[in-house]
């Protein structure tokens, strides 16, 4: 479970660890948690709790996202084709090492999806008369096809395990990652439904821009008997998705699989108790993510909760990037500036969400939820 404090201009999420399991609370000082001179010790369910916070940065973003000579300068070099070439191949190249310094099998587990029957999902998932939004065309995560391959596809789960690794540096394993970055985005979503949504229950979600599924199976694993949904503009990614669902024992609720765009979904208005967004917005420039609150708020029914997750410009960690490393990162994120520059809660705000609460859920990550008024007609 997972505890709320009041700071500053958002709130942070607080990772409880039990005092009965683990003993007197010890102060830690690792990368991305503050070093605490006294533990905090809260009720919950009758049991007491050690609370550690993430660290924010002094700024409201980081300096290399806004109008600055050096971000000029990152501009510049990325803009430069011969060079952002390189940039991107020492980008995919620093992906690779890290991840396997760390003990995760990028090439084998790669291998493995694209030695598999997974083509022989593609009919059944993609629509062909879908028509793809132009930023969606763009190269990112240094595939020149962008998202629209069977590489990208394939390297997608092993990716974000990577990223889950960089998130909690401090972390003994992967596994360990995950439980920490999962759980309390998981937290964040039934301590937000469970305040404002009226005590109704969540039985129906969406997942947004849900790539190879890995978020999706999370949301059906602990609501599981809701009905989900994983929609993507990706049928590679949807592919994947669908082949490694259909190797997991069955669920009471299978998990559908769209392959349409997130601000024209053409499913029913107000037919959903949960959306979900987790790390896309940094991959759109604002006008998309202007048009992805639109329709989320459409598809929500009253008491509904949206919740994103993604990238947060206060994060300390990210705000003292070196330039070496946010030159790699904007070389494969061709939105990302505009991304942080985005004011998120105030285009919830002007969407009609209430209720807007944006927590640190790891040192890298926020986490923001938002309610549907009830009285939405």
């Amino acid at each position: 479970m997972a505890l709320w404090a009041s700071s500053s201009s958002c709130q942070k999420l607080f990772l409880e660890t039990l005092v009965a399991r683990h003993g007197n609370g010890r102060r830690r000082s690792r990368n991305g948690r503050r070093d605490l001179d006294s533990v905090v010790h809260v009720g919950v369910a009758e049991r007491e709790a050690v609370a550690i916070a993430y660290e924010e940065g002094e700024r409201d973003r980081p300096k290399w996202a806004e109008e600055t000579p050096l971000s000029r300068l990152v501009k510049a070099l990325v803009s430069f084709k011969p060079l952002y070439s390189v940039l991107k191949l020492g980008a995919r190249q620093v992906l690779i090492s890290t991840a396997e310094k760390k003990n995760i099998p990028w090439r084998e587990m790669t291998r493995e999806i694209l030695e598999s029957d997974v083509y022989k999902e593609l009919p059944s998932i993609e629509n062909p008369s879908l028509r793809y939004p132009d930023y969606y065309l763009s190269p990112f995560h240094a595939y020149d096809e962008g998202n629209l391959s069977w590489l990208a596809a394939a390297e997608a789960e092993v990716a974000t395990m990577s990223m889950m690794r960089r998130a909690i540096p401090y972390a003994s394993s992967t596994e360990e990652a995950t439980r920490e970055m999962r759980g309390n985005w998981l937290q964040a979503i039934k301590q937000h439904h469970m305040e404002h949504s009226g005590n109704s229950k969540i039985e129906t979600i969406l997942d947004i821009g849900c790539s190879v599924g890995v978020s999706t199976r999370f949301l059906a694993d602990s609501f599981p008997y809701a009905k989900v949904t994983g929609l993507d503009l990706s049928p590679y990614f949807l592919s994947v998705a669908q082949f490694k669902e259909k190797q997991r024992p069955p669920r009471k609720n299978p998990i559908r699989w769209i392959h349409a765009a997130g601000e024209d979904t053409g499913l029913p208005s107000k037919s959903f108790d949960l959306v979900s967004f987790a790390y896309v917005f940094h991959e759109c420039p604002e006008r998309a993510i202007i048009a992805l609150v639109a329709e989320a708020f459409r598809l929500l029914r009253p008491g509904g909760t949206l919740v994103l997750t993604d990238q947060s410009p206060k994060s300390k960690i990210l705000q003292e990037l070196s330039p070496a490393l946010f030159t790699l990162l904007r070389s494969t994120e061709p939105f990302l500036d505009e991304y942080y520059l985005t004011d998120l809660e105030g285009r919830l705000s002007e969407a009609g969400f209430v209720n807007i609460k944006t927590v640190l859920t790891d040192p890298r990550h926020m986490t923001m939820t938002a309610t549907v008024p009830h009285q939405h007609v």
